[in-house]
């Protein structure tokens, strides 16, 4: 609990143009992007999720997801976000993990800010291994045709927060963007846990 709240806050959620938003500039229209705390290799917070992803700590994640949740109420950036929809695990990866983490960040945000999570709202198409090697570009090229839109009538004509554990390149989010964006008058806008200025 100690180290949950010490987490490194970025703020971005109370300004436009914040480092998140300008990942995104010119890839996707968005409303609002954010991410609640710095990632540092090394440090807490790559603790705290290693814990969430790897060692079965839904908890913390779910307490991370309410803390972040209560600054997007504040910021009154994310007003008009009706349903959030965490990043999809590929159901191989999901079924081995036994949850999608990003789903367990939702269930936070969801108890805090009163919405529905929408889980199957995209599903992935495979598995991408780990991007930690690849420079920026080889991880847009990587990621692209990722992920397929799977219920277009749960997010037609709404104003989704697409939710994920980490932001570094942005090419997941976008590619996730990429594949909501076409079910129709949908409005997006983005949150994760933590900024890692990759």
């Amino acid at each position: 609990m100690r180290c949950l709240h010490d987490f490194p806050v970025t703020n971005f959620h109370t300004y436009a143009n914040n480092p998140v938003e300008r990942v995104f500039a010119g890839r996707i229209p968005l409303v609002s992007g954010t991410a609640y705390g710095y990632f540092t290799r090394g440090a807490m917070v790559q603790r705290v999720l290693h814990a969430l992803k790897y060692k079965g700590n839904k908890e913390a994640g779910r307490m991370l997801g309410r803390m972040m949740g209560q600054c997007l109420l504040e910021s009154r950036r994310f007003d008009g976000v009706e349903a959030l929809a965490p990043v999809p695990l590929h159901a191989a990866r999901e079924r081995a993990r036994g949850y999608n983490q990003s789903a367990v960040i939702c269930e936070g945000i969801a108890e805090v800010m009163g919405l529905p999570v929408i889980t199957n709202a995209l599903t992935r198409l495979s598995t991408t291994g780990t991007q930690t090697h690849r420079n920026r570009i080889e991880r847009w090229q990587h990621m692209e045709g990722k992920f397929r839109l799977a219920k277009r009538g749960l997010i037609e004509g709404r104003h989704m927060l697409l939710v994920d554990d980490v932001i570094t390149t942005g090419a997941t989010m976008e590619a996730c963007a990429r594949a909501l964006l076409p079910a129709g008058n949908v409005k997006l806008s983005v949150a994760a846990l933590a900024w890692a200025d990759g």
